[in-house]
């Protein structure tokens, strides 16, 4: 079979449940790593895709403060420069000591740098990686090729996909 595929096509589907089960996993790698005893002060999470997996890692991990940074960088399927259009209250977070970032995929790293810049001792997690973004964090739970399109649950709906090969 040639691979005359788009890259988006080369995809990664994950379930809402695969997804609540890698962010647990990315939960019990932060357990303990946090200062002051292994907890943290805040959750940061990037915006939108970050959301799901920061509410699921602050619950597991007992994190009572929540907060977000909304940087863009995608227009649809596009990676475009990223610039944040929300800030947390950085008054709260400071340097970003104590506070755990969390995203769900770093791709290239490109909107981890902008946020990193305005929170340079931030612990920054991801549920999913790709090589070229993977020196920007500091713990992440499954490592993707760089050419693969990860299709999350909140992208997709249930509907009939051809076979590969023949008739259903």
């Amino acid at each position: 079979m040639s691979d005359d595929r788009l890259p988006h096509e080369k995809g990664f589907h994950v379930s809402w449940d695969q997804l609540h089960r890698d962010a647990r996993a990315l939960a019990w790698r932060l357990q303990g790593h946090g200062p002051a005893e292994g907890g943290w002060r805040a959750v940061v999470a990037i915006t939108r895709g970050g959301m799901a997996p920061a509410m699921i890692v602050a619950r597991e991990l007992n994190i009572r403060l929540v907060d977000t940074i909304s940087v863009k960088s995608y227009d649809h399927q596009t990676q475009s420069e990223p610039h944040v259009i929300k800030f947390p209250d950085m008054e709260v977070m400071g340097d970003g000591t104590g506070v755990l970032i969390v995203d769900d995929l770093v791709d290239t790293g490109k909107t981890l740098e902008v946020v990193r810049a305005h929170l340079p001792k931030a612990h920054v997690a991801t549920v999913y990686a790709k090589p070229k973004g993977k020196p920007m964090v500091d713990t992440y739970v499954t490592e993707v090729s760089q050419d693969t399109w990860i299709f999350f649950p909140w992208d997709m709906a249930l509907q009939y996909v051809k076979p590969y090969r023949g008739l259903d």
